[in-house]
């Protein structure tokens, strides 16, 4: 079985003692990146892994990262691990996240960054990926973005898998009283200002072992104040309001990942998501004790978890495959 890569980093360094060449080599993965500009003008950050010749991949897997991340960190390290178990893996970083143009951290409105999704992830596909079936892997924020891609392209994804998602924001998080009631003119006003306090960006509150707490304090471009900008705090509060709505809407096959400690993303609205989905193919697994980030889990709990991702979509990558044989006579 593969084991998640996280093992092998330390608290300063995603490759530990190897360089980034050494540590593709070793898991026989190969990494590309690419900036590419989007509908309104912005660069944005991409990269792609793939399995090394002579393995060919089985499925395509797009990953969208949370909020306070970027796909140049932990999110390398669980492409890897998907690319090395058989997969064509592509990511980007959101506007204003990572390496990608645009106000760090401002999100006044979802759809900008779902448009850039999609206008990647459908330029990846034709170009890397063609014919093969197709899946999103979505952390946390990525979830929410995930499941408008799948409003907006119905029948084209093979399967959902959503981790520690973001369709609910935990009352533990929530911004203080009266800042909740008065935030919607606050935005309005000030939308770009550092001024909603949040414990959901605590790395203490999302990694269990404390070397990966470190690790996670060492990004380079992590957020460094506990604080959300008013008008992604008030975009955030509106897309979670407006997914709990559309639950009956995810059709897509989906798999629900999520800790039952997450002290950022809502375990309950998960579950609820899981209860109302019209999806025909639906799993949600809960992990007693997990916090927000299952990475940060100790190795045995972190390769348990993504060992059965990798199994649920193995089997439905050949599902449709199949399918896709059968429709052509084959």
């Amino acid at each position: 079985m593969v084991k998640h890569p996280i093992g092998e980093a330390n608290e300063s360094s995603l490759f530990g003692s190897l360089t980034e060449d050494e540590f593709y080599d070793r898991h026989s993965v190969s990494h590309s990146t690419e900036f590419f500009t989007n509908s309104r003008g912005l660069r944005q950050y991409t990269q792609w892994w793939l399995p090394k010749p002579p393995t060919k991949p089985i499925a395509l897997i797009t990953v969208l990262h949370g909020f306070t991340g970027e796909a140049n960190w932990f999110i390398t390290l669980t492409s890897t691990f998907l690319a090395e178990s058989g997969f064509a893996v592509c990511a980007i970083d959101f506007e204003g996240h990572g390496l990608s143009e645009g106000l760090e951290y401002y999100i006044p409105d979802i759809n900008l960054i779902v448009d850039d999704c999609i206008e990647f992830f459908d330029l990846f596909r034709e170009k890397h990926a063609p014919g093969l079936p197709a899946f999103l892997y979505a952390e946390s924020l990525g979830g929410a973005i995930a499941l408008y891609i799948t409003f907006r392209q119905k029948g084209a994804w093979d399967g959902l898998v959503l981790t520690s998602s973001l369709i609910g924001i935990s009352r533990k998080s929530y911004p203080p009283w009266p800042m909740e009631h008065v935030l919607s003119l606050a935005a309005w006003l000030l939308p770009t200002w550092l001024g909603v306090p949040t414990r959901g960006t605590d790395p203490n509150l999302s990694f269990k072992e404390e070397w990966k707490q470190k690790l996670a304090e060492a990004r380079p471009r992590r957020l460094k104040v506990a604080k959300l900008r008013l008008g992604t705090a008030r975009e955030l509060l509106r897309l979670c309001k407006e997914l709990q709505g559309r639950f009956e809407e995810v059709e897509v096959p989906l798999l629900i990942v999520h800790g039952e400690e997450d002290l950022s993303c809502d375990p309950e609205c998960v579950k609820a998501l899981y209860n109302r989905a019209s999806s025909e193919d639906k799993t949600i697994r809960m992990y007693p004790g997990m916090f927000h980030q299952i990475v940060g889990e100790p190795q045995e709990s972190v390769d348990m978890v993504f060992g059965g991702v990798v199994e649920w979509i193995k089997t439905r990558a050949l599902r449709a495959s199949h399918a896709e044989e059968g429709g052509n006579g084959n």
